[in-house]
């Protein structure tokens, strides 16, 4: 069933996101206000290297979770930017290493309930190491990890963004359809 919006209003508004309330029609259900927040489009970038099937993360704080996790390296996207011009910069900036021959992995809406926030993944197989990390503030540590390993660090809620999560899965599915059989992590 489609709802059907009758209006909104703008209740916050910042850099990164804004909240409306929104008067929605729901066929069964009736009218109400719901919310509705719309988030600054964002990019992650999984950069992969074939060879070793090892993928670049970085390690880092997020004060949302109060916790540390491995995340893909990722962003806003600039305004007047594309979303894969967004995911060579916030990889360089992050990282030090420039991903070559993008090309999208995944789109994703990770709370499409409530929420309007685009993620482009994109994959690159081949980069370029350009020197340390611009922004040293993005990552405590960066990492080369065995895809092998993704597995169980998803378990131990090592790794907890949904792009990141999405994207690696994508990875691992599309490399079995291609017949790249998984390698241990021993």
């Amino acid at each position: 069933m489609k709802w059907t919006v009758h209006g909104e209003r703008r209740i916050y508004d910042c850099p990164w996101l804004a909240l409306y309330l929104v008067d929605v029609e729901v066929p069964g259900r009736g009218r109400y206000d719901h919310h509705l927040l719309r988030v600054r489009p964002s990019v992650g970038i999984a950069i992969y290297d074939p060879p070793s099937d090892r993928v670049l993360m970085v390690w880092r704080h997020r004060i949302t979770t109060d916790a540390w996790n491995w995340e893909l390296p990722g962003g806003w996207v600039d305004p007047g930017e594309t979303p894969e011009q967004a995911a060579i910069r916030e990889a360089e900036e992050e990282t030090g290493w420039r991903p070559e021959s993008l090309r999208e992995l995944c789109y994703l809406q990770p709370i499409a309930g409530i929420a309007n926030a685009e993620q482009w993944i994109y994959l690159a197989e081949r980069s370029v190491y350009t020197g340390p990390a611009s922004d040293p503030y993005e990552a405590e540590g960066i990492h080369w990890v065995p895809l092998a390993e993704i597995p169980g660090m998803i378990g131990r809620r090592e790794i907890v963004s949904a792009a990141s999560m999405v994207a690696l899965q994508q990875l691992s599915l599309e490399r079995g359809a291609r017949g790249l059989a998984p390698r241990s992590a021993a």
